[in-house]
């Protein structure tokens, strides 16, 4: 079998025998759940739902899509799916760069990784083949270290490397992958999983001059969607090239938005308005600390911005200062000086942490201070004892070995879960469900945990994109979310950049795909089909792990503690608009019922 734009290639990595075995993946599964995150969850499912996640039967999928390595816009993204250790559901985490063009390149479609080796080890991936190889002494580097070690082997040239760092291999359960370029899979502990499997890194060596590379299977008409994505792109407000706000200022673009709207939670989202915001803003950090403006494969907007403290207690350069990453070790905290935010921005990097979890659970052991539940004193804002705290939560040390747990679990530790930010066990993202109500939930109906990623109602909300809505209203918001969740899975699976959809929809996404793939009867309607088989099946595997409508709510604080300044006296009315979305859904009480699954195809 031989479709456009895959490698039709996938490797089985057994680690405890060390072997590796070749397969192809049907037709069929490929039409119904395209690649990337929706074929990696099709694995996971399959694989079984019950699994201890760090456990060897847990697997872990390293996925591209069909349109990865090609010059589909934005389409630099790889994914890992696998069952997360730090909520217990399904998750997918995403990163860009250039490692998930080199997997393609290196003629692979995806790596689907179990069992534990008896000794620390790393794969090789190029030419078609994997190997593993001896990783012992690599084991206990920082990703940088780790990540130096194998250029130096392998060489930089056509060369990435995806690494763990000490908060994987100490099952840190928010720990995640980063590559060469600080881009990370940071999300829901993925880095922990690799940790549980000894498996320390991923070296990719692949150029388009290796492997023959997929072509399209309409080469004219995917000439004609590139194009077309391209000239959406270049003509966006938020993603035309130096001229866009994401394009100058990245995500940080954000910060002053949010803060005058009275949506950036603040200490512990004990407030909703951060005085000091204007000096950790996107604009702040572009005209005092930019360092460089790194791209992604086949992406125009620079959106990534390497930051720099040149000399100091704070010394340091990194990448990406994202508006995630400035919220939740900033405002969160109740930190205003950029400088220690770029030190601990390198120091999550390095160690392998997920700067969102970081930041919110450093935020709760605050609040958890004050109230006398922890067992050293952490004020608000105190640069210091944050960066101590993020290397002992790295090498589990003292209170870092409790604050290991990410927020919720560290909570519960403390005796005090309600003073967590988290949903299902993950931590929020940086709007606040009290002053943007749609957001609200998306976070309470994501299956990988709170996520701002599942359904970006922001867009909507905030930037008018397709089209306005009132942030401080619930009518409208459960179709809304709906329907980006589902475009969501479907570009996940491409696996394009969610900033894609700033600029293009449904027809522009479906297009491409059918032009590379041949798939031609992937319209824009089937493409939210896809989209929703996704969002379904992940749903399901979490059913059947426990997970109910119980589960899709939000923290305590944000239904009985009002937002402030221009939010001032809004609480989260998410029961209102979660009713409606189950009822669009087909959903009773947050489960996938059996006449769902068979509508979509999916049992």
């Amino acid at each position: 079998m031989t479709l456009g734009g895959y490698a039709n290639r996938i490797a089985r990595i057994n680690l405890t025998s060390l072997t590796v075995e070749y397969d192809q993946v049907p037709k069929e599964l490929l039409r119904k759940y395209i690649g990337a995150r929706g074929l990696g969850v099709k694995f996971v499912f399959d694989n079984g739902p019950k699994v201890d996640p760090l456990s060897p039967d847990n697997l872990m999928a390293v996925m591209i899509g069909p349109c990865t390595g090609s010059a589909v816009p934005m389409s630099g993204r790889l994914a890992i799916v696998t069952k997360s250790p730090l909520t217990g559901t399904i998750t997918d985490s995403h990163m860009g760069g250039f490692t998930a063009a080199r997997l393609r390149w290196a003629g692979f479609d995806g790596l689907l990784i179990k069992g534990r080796a008896w000794r620390p080890v790393y794969l090789v991936v190029e030419n078609g083949t994997v190997r593993i190889e001896d990783a012992s002494h690599l084991w206990g580097l920082g990703v940088r270290a780790t990540v130096r070690a194998l250029q130096e082997k392998y060489g930089r040239e056509n060369t990435s490397v995806m690494a763990i760092g000490p908060a994987g291999e100490r099952l840190v359960r928010f720990a995640g992958w980063l590559n060469e370029h600080d881009r990370a899979s940071g999300r829901g502990g993925t880095g922990a999983v690799g940790g549980s499997k000894n498996l320390k890194a991923i070296v990719i060596i692949g150029d388009r001059s290796g492997q023959p590379q997929p072509l399209p299977e309409r080469k004219e008409a995917f000439q004609e969607a590139v194009r077309m994505g391209q000239k959406a792109i270049m003509a966006a407000a938020l993603t035309a090239p130096n001229k866009g706000g994401l394009s100058l200022y990245g995500t940080n673009v954000l910060m002053n938005i949010l803060n005058e709207a009275g949506s950036l939670p603040t200490r512990n989202a004990k407030e909703s308005h951060f005085e000091h915001g204007e000096a950790i803003s996107g604009e702040a950090f572009r005209e005092f600390n930019l360092a460089s403006e790194p791209v992604c494969h086949a992406c125009p907007v620079h959106c990534k911005k390497e930051v720099e403290v040149k000399e100091g207690r704070w010394k340091a350069k990194t990448e990406s200062m994202e508006y995630e990453t400035a919220w939740a070790l900033g405002a969160l905290c109740g930190l205003g000086d950029r400088e220690p935010l770029v030190y601990m921005l390198d120091q999550c990097n390095d160690y392998g942490l997920d700067t969102i979890e970081m930041g919110v659970t450093l935020a709760m052991a605050m609040e958890a201070s004050e109230k006398g539940l922890t067992p050293e004193v952490i004020n608000w804002g105190d640069a210091e004892k944050m960066s101590e705290l993020i290397r002992k939560t790295a090498y589990r040390e003292g209170f870092g070995d409790i604050l290991a747990n990410g927020a919720y679990g560290a909570a519960c530790l403390l005796g005090d879960p309600d003073i967590a930010l988290s949903v299902k066990g993950q931590a929020i993202p940086a709007y606040d469900p009290r002053g943007v109500q749609g957001i609200g939930l998306g976070y309470a109906t994501s299956n990988r945990g709170a996520c701002h990623l599942r359904g970006y109602t922001i867009a909507s909300e905030i930037a008018g994109i397709p089209f306005p809505t009132d942030r401080t209203v619930t009518e409208g918001k459960a179709e809304l979310l709906k329907t980006f969740q589902d475009l969501f899975g479907f570009l996940d699976s491409m696996d394009v950049c969610k900033f894609a959809s700033f600029a293009q929809g449904a027809e522009e996404f479906s297009a491409q795909v059918r032009a590379l793939t041949g798939f031609d009867d992937i319209t824009p309607e089937e493409a939210m089909r896809i989209g929703e088989r996704v969002y379904n099946l992940e749903r399901h595997y979490n059913n059947l792990n426990g997970f109910t409508g119980k589960d899709d709510t939000l923290p305590k604080r944000f239904f009985t503690e009002p937002a402030t300044h221009n939010s001032a006296g809004m609480l989260s009315q998410l029961p209102v608009m979660l009713e409606e979305y189950y009822r669009l859904r087909g959903w009773k009480d947050g489960v996938v019922p059996e006449e769902k699954l068979k509508e979509l195809e999916i049992i």
